[in-house]
């Protein structure tokens, strides 16, 4: 879900400290950095095995046949049932090692929705239709949409879906019709153009998963989608719902467990929200931030697991690190769907949704660094995070240099306020969050599938480089926070294609006005 407070305490968000991102070096817990460096550990088998399997092979390569002639004629044939027994064993360990080690998860390609002109609405639009609205009723709320604006960081060039435009009843009537509608163009719109890209056929499609929060018809959109391209009978599918933004890389996280499972197979993961379905319509502010911050959008990934596709991949996936804070209960109720006093359903956000994201993120990102971090900044960053907890509470640890592990951010454009504090908290460069506010100012908060348009910016800006390393980070409803870690395998293109989303309006950026 969007970030953002109260409605009373929304113009005042960015000057009060009490409602931004907590400083992270305040409250560094232990715990979490040794749940990363778990995670490392485990796979300490498999860093220790390859290199001895290695030398073992480059010795072997130095034995000429009298060599192996001397060897058996003077020990092994007085000692073949020793041989064979370490045969067996050689064997073994190998063929566990193989069958144990996580398979490859490679992106073969990804495709972003844009919707079509005629659905853009500039902010004055928004407003002018909001006044319609609201203006008769209480002309605190248009105030209110007049600020939430003018803060968002939002374009003139966003869209919403069709029924906005279409509608002429005040409030807006949304129908079930006009929902499945919506949903329809964008996941179809960026399957079809995921389909012509990779020239991959729907029935070579095993996995199948999709994620939208708020709208979950019956059928499902993944039986929709099924539907709609005629996937195979057996297909493994999926269908995510209320799990906010930060669903997308959920989806990621279960088409990668399930690609580990099943051998040779493609598995396509669907990321969108609808807009028509969400709309709220009602006069208690909290609930009125999303129709100022939400937008049309939606993407499609192709993943794989075969060795093949590994040359054509742009991506290879390297590691994925949710956190889940809804065992709080102030952390679950900061983001939740309920209805108003007039009975009216809508998703409140509460005051305390900025603090309980800095909460997750910070869990988040000192559980990856073990993972990510260069093993200087590792021990330093340990180092001074001993000396607070064991000898001196005022030695604030520093918190790492995150720059040292990732070429690229594409932090989940929720909000100019979640931007803005994520740059100053990772001491990040205006070049690292620029794919993010780009894509707040062209689309607007796209839900999970943000995360897409933000690596697509990246890549038509052309700086995407070969073995360029991307953190993807996602926030939502639950409390959650999730990041994903993707490594190019190529340096990649800008897309030439007539459908891809930053086509014509990539020179544009970056604007300076919503900076």
């Amino acid at each position: 879900m969007a970030l953002g407070d109260d409605g009373d305490a929304v113009t005042s968000k960015m000057k009060q400290k009490s409602k931004r991102l907590p400083d992270f070096l305040q409250s560094v817990n232990l715990k979490y950095v040794k749940l990363g460096y778990h995670y490392l550990i485990s796979h300490l088998f498999s860093l220790f095995l390859i290199p001895i399997f290695i030398l073992l092979t480059a010795e072997a390569m130095q034995i000429n046949p009298t060599d192996v002639y001397e060897l058996w004629h003077h020990y092994l044939r007085y000692n073949i049932v020793s041989v064979v027994t370490s045969g067996v064993f050689i064997v073994m360990g190998l063929t566990i090692y193989i069958m144990s080690r996580p398979r490859p998860v490679y992106l073969v390609d990804y495709a972003c929705y844009r919707p079509p002109s005629r659905f853009q609405v500039s902010t004055h639009q928004f407003l002018e239709r909001s006044q319609n609205h609201y203006g008769e009723l209480d002309e605190s709320l248009m105030e209110f949409q007049r600020k939430i604006v003018k803060l968002s960081g939002l374009g003139d060039e966003t869209y919403f879906p069709e029924g906005f435009h279409n509608s002429t009843s005040s409030p807006p009537t949304y129908t079930i019709a006009l929902a499945r509608e919506e949903t329809e163009q964008v996941m179809f719109g960026a399957l079809d153009i995921l389909f012509s890209t990779t020239s991959v056929k729907p029935k070579d499609i095993g996995i199948l998963v999709v994620n939208c929060s708020l709208f979950n018809p019956t059928p499902s959109l993944s039986a929709m989608i099924v539907n709609k391209y005629k996937l195979r009978s057996n297909i493994k599918s999926f269908n995510l719902g209320g799990m906010g933004c930060s669903a997308g890389v959920i989806s990621v996280d279960l088409a990668k467990d399930l690609l580990q499972v099943h051998r040779n197979t493609y598995a396509i993961v669907v990321s969108t929200e609808n807009i028509t379905h969400g709309a709220y319509p009602g006069s208690k502010k909290s609930m009125m931030l999303s129709n100022c911050l939400f937008r049309v959008g939606g993407a499609a990934m192709l993943l794989s697991n075969k060795s093949k596709d590994k040359r054509i991949a742009k991506y290879k996936l390297v590691h994925v690190v949710r956190t889940h804070r809804g065992s709080d209960d102030k952390a679950f109720k900061c983001v939740y769907q309920d209805q108003d006093e007039a009975g009216i359903i809508g998703v409140s956000l509460s005051r305390d949704v900025m603090a309980t994201a800095g909460d997750a993120l910070k869990i988040n990102i000192t559980t990856l660094g073990p993972l990510v971090l260069p093993i200087s900044e590792q021990l330093f960053f340990l180092t001074t995070l001993v000396i607070k907890k064991l000898f001196n509470p005022k030695v604030n640890p520093c918190i790492p240099d995150f720059k040292l592990a990732f070429e690229h951010f594409c932090i989940h454009a929720g909000g100019r306020g979640v931007i803005d504090e994520m740059e100053k908290n990772l001491d990040l460069s205006p070049i690292h969050v620029e794919a993010s506010r780009s894509t707040l100012h062209r689309f607007g908060n796209t839900s999970s599938s943000s995360i897409w348009y933000e690596l697509a910016y990246i890549e038509a800006k052309g700086r995407m480089r070969k073995n360029d390393r991307v953190w993807q980070i996602a926030l939502g409803s639950g409390f959650k926070c999730n990041s994903a870690v993707w490594v190019a395998l190529k340096n990649v293109k800008p897309s030439t294609n007539k459908c891809s989303p930053w086509r014509d309006c990539i020179d544009k950026y970056p604007v300076q006005t919503f900076q």
